[in-house]
């Protein structure tokens, strides 16, 4: 699979991420739905908390990326949606660290929303992952 960022600014590729990505010569596409800080039985875990969801929420986004055999360097866009976009602004290094060292930017959009799955939910990131 080859990548190429699409970037007709840079001050995405200076926040981490890319306007587009063009990909070729793909084998598979995994859309994964929205990853929640839930725990392996689907409660709710760390209401409110920011910071600690979206560690679990990434957590969640690995362990559905290995049951594919795939990794973050397979990630191709991400969504993040939230109930707090101040919050998740300020806690965006979360994601960023993540991803750091891939050496892979992606496509992504921060959604705000009303609310998610579970009363305490504060945000969910949805993946494309292709290889």
């Amino acid at each position: 699979m080859e990548r190429t960022a699409v970037n007709p600014w840079p001050w995405s590729v200076q926040l981490g991420f890319d306007q587009a990505q063009l990909v070729e010569g793909r084998r598979r596409e995994l859309v994964c739905s929205g990853q929640d800080a839930v725990d392996a039985s689907g409660n709710p875990q760390h209401p409110h908390d920011m910071a600690a969801q979206l560690r679990l929420a990434l957590d969640n986004l690995d362990a559905v990326l290995t049951g594919a055999g795939m990794t973050f360097t397979n990630v191709v866009r991400l969504n993040v949606y939230t109930t707090d976009m101040d919050a998740l602004l300020q806690n965006f290094t979360v994601v960023n660290q993540r991803f750091e060292g891939t050496g892979v930017r992606f496509a992504t959009t921060l959604l705000g929303v009303a609310s998610l799955a579970a009363p305490g939910l504060v945000v969910a990131i949805e993946a494309t992952a292709m290889d």
